[in-house]
Formats: structure tokens, sequence, C-alpha cells
């Protein structure tokens, strides 16, 4: 076993991708069916996205899908990744996360990202605008105040008030200093883009401030990892999303994911074609030894302390056994001896 991988943790964060000729509701109830296979397959985290008025994607409300999750398994971390937090009120998520936290003390993650909707449709449906976006610091602050009791409003955020929720922040670019200065662990992707990852990596640890909740750097990286008995299978788990990736950039709509075997049966124009290699490009995939050598190689590189699985795919069963031919890399009681959170 490699010991940079064993010594590392695994989490999963799963998008809640509707599929060809299903429902949403089917869409959620396999994210919390997951969540209980990769409970039982060993991984340290499941978390939920929240993403409004995409076509492709079930998960809108975020806190909402994590208490279901929670509810269905025992041990496995659960949260966010994360709540945008420009969309709501800081006191509303500070609340929704207490009550997370009072219903399932010690396993809730708070994931926090600085997106505003989508679209222009969407930003005008939540009230929100491109500029809310520039003023996340000063939202994240008012979030983790309303845990510390320190608001100076008077007003008490019930029931979070006093508790201890741990909170991540999804980073690129402005964003991973905003977390080192408020001292917070970072989330970081994708792992396409390494070099802009570590430069990522190095400004969060070069200004990161001790604070109450991380006494030290904290990185998390992210990105899709397919795991198969061969490489050209572990490729066509990427193929439905890199073609739906590809449709939204040309058809300005992000639809559900298409069995794999469709897509490889389209002609695709000129445009087409280059945004679906371009999406297929860059991902971690291969059998497990071809997989363990350039993750063992991302985690040297960026000193990771954890990493992030966001694959999604049509095939369920292939999606699952990926999960577990990843989970024998790396499942070991090393895994389970990094740092707090």
């Amino acid at each position: 076993m490699n010991t940079v991988i064993a010594g590392t943790r695994f989490s999963v964060l799963d998008r809640s991708r509707t599929r060809a000729g299903h429902t949403p509701g089917e869409a959620l109830r396999d994210t919390v069916a997951l969540a209980r296979e990769v409970e039982a397959l060993g991984y340290h985290r499941f978390w939920v996205s929240e993403h409004h008025g995409v076509p492709g994607v079930a998960g809108s409300a975020p806190t909402v899908l994590a208490a279901a999750v929670a509810a269905a398994t025992r041990s496995v971390r659960v949260g966010t990744g994360g709540v945008m937090l420009p969309n709501h009120r800081p006191l509303v998520v500070a609340e929704q996360f207490g009550v997370l936290e009072s219903l399932f003390p010690g396993r809730i993650d708070m994931g926090i990202g600085r997106s505003v909707g989508f679209t222009d449709g969407v930003r005008r449906a939540l009230g929100r605008d491109k500029g809310d976006a520039e003023d996340f610091a000063a939202q994240l602050a008012e979030l983790l105040g309303w845990f510390e009791g320190t608001s100076p409003t008077g007003v008490r955020a019930r029931p979070a008030d006093g508790l201890r929720v741990p909170p991540f922040v999804l980073a690129m670019g402005e964003g991973a200093e905003v977390a080192a200065r408020a001292g917070l662990p970072m989330v970081i992707g994708d792992l396409r883009d390494r070099q802009r990852m570590r430069r990522g990596v190095e400004r969060y640890r070069e200004h990161f401030r001790p604070s109450p909740w991380a006494a030290e750097p904290y990185v998390v990286v992210s990105g899709t990892i397919a795991v198969a008995g061969t490489p050209e299978a572990a490729r066509r788990l990427l193929v439905p999303e890199a073609w739906s990736m590809a449709y939204s950039r040309t058809h300005g709509t992000f639809p559900p994911l298409p069995p794999a075997e469709a897509v490889e049966a389209r002609t695709m124009t000129a445009r087409e074609r280059d945004f679906y290699e371009s999406g297929l490009a860059g991902h971690i995939a291969g059998t497990e030894d071809q997989v363990a050598d350039e993750l063992a190689t991302v985690i040297e590189e960026t000193g990771a302390d954890e990493v992030l699985v966001t694959t999604s795919t049509y095939d369920r069963t292939a999606l699952l056994d990926s999960y577990r031919r990843l989970a024998s890399l790396v499942n070991s009681p090393v895994s389970r001896t990094s740092p707090t959170p």
C-alpha cells in the first residue's frame, strides 16, 4: 500500500446529478443511498452541493439533503460542499447548521462557497447579483460570529450559538486568501489544473492565521477520480459528465447525464467534440495502480490532508465499483490519523 495515500483522508461529494430517463426524486434518493454505501467503504465525509435552476442537478437545498443523509447513516461525517453564502443571510445559514449539529452532534461539517446564482435569471430569483460575492469575507465573518455569540445585534442564533460546527471554505483564486485570513480549512479544486491548485495551496499556507477554528492549515483537494479494471472502463465513467458539460457549453443548458454508449454513438459538431474531449482530459482515471501513482503525486505536490472525490456518471453500479476500488487503496488505520478536522 502506498503510504502517502494511506496517510490521507478520502471523502465524497455527490452533486445529485439527474440521469436521463430518471426523475430528480430518484437522483436525491440515489445520493442518500450512495452515502450509506460509501460509509460502509470507510470514507471520512459525505458532502452534498447547492445548485439552483439547473436541469441536470437535483440538489438545490443542501442542508435539507444533508439532514436526510445524516439520518440514513451512522458514522460518516455529513456536510455541504457547499452552501453558497452570497445566496443566503448568514443568520439563516447558522440556524440551519445549528439544527443539523443539534440533531446529529459531532458529525456535521459546514462547507461554504462564494459563488452566487449561476445565471442572471437565477440571481434575480434569489434576489442577488454578482456583486454579492465580493462581500464574501464579511459574510463569512458574520456567519462564524453567530456560532461564537459575537453578533453586535444582540440577537442569538438558536440553536447555533455556542456550537462547534467545523467550517470549510471552498476556494479558488481569492477564496484561498479568505480561508487563510479567517484561519479555516480550505477545499480547492479541480485536479485538472494542477499548477493553479498548487498556487492556491501555497497562497493559503503563506497567509494562514491560526484561529479558534483551526490552529494550522488544513487542505482538501477535490476532483474527479475514476477507478476500474481497465483504463478504457475508467475513461467511460467520465463520458456522461464530459458530454453534459460539452452540451451546456454549446446549447446553454446543463442536461441530465446520458449513458456512455448514447454519447459514443452521437455525431458531434467540431465545437461539441472539442468541449467533449476537453471534458475527458486531466482527471485521475485508470486502474488501481495507475490511480495510486497519480494520487500519490498530487498529494506530495500539494501536501493535501484530504482528497474529496466528486465523480459523477450515469452508471451507478460502475460508480460504486469505482469508489470500492478507490477505498481498497486508502482504507487503513493510518488514514484515520490525519490532524483535525
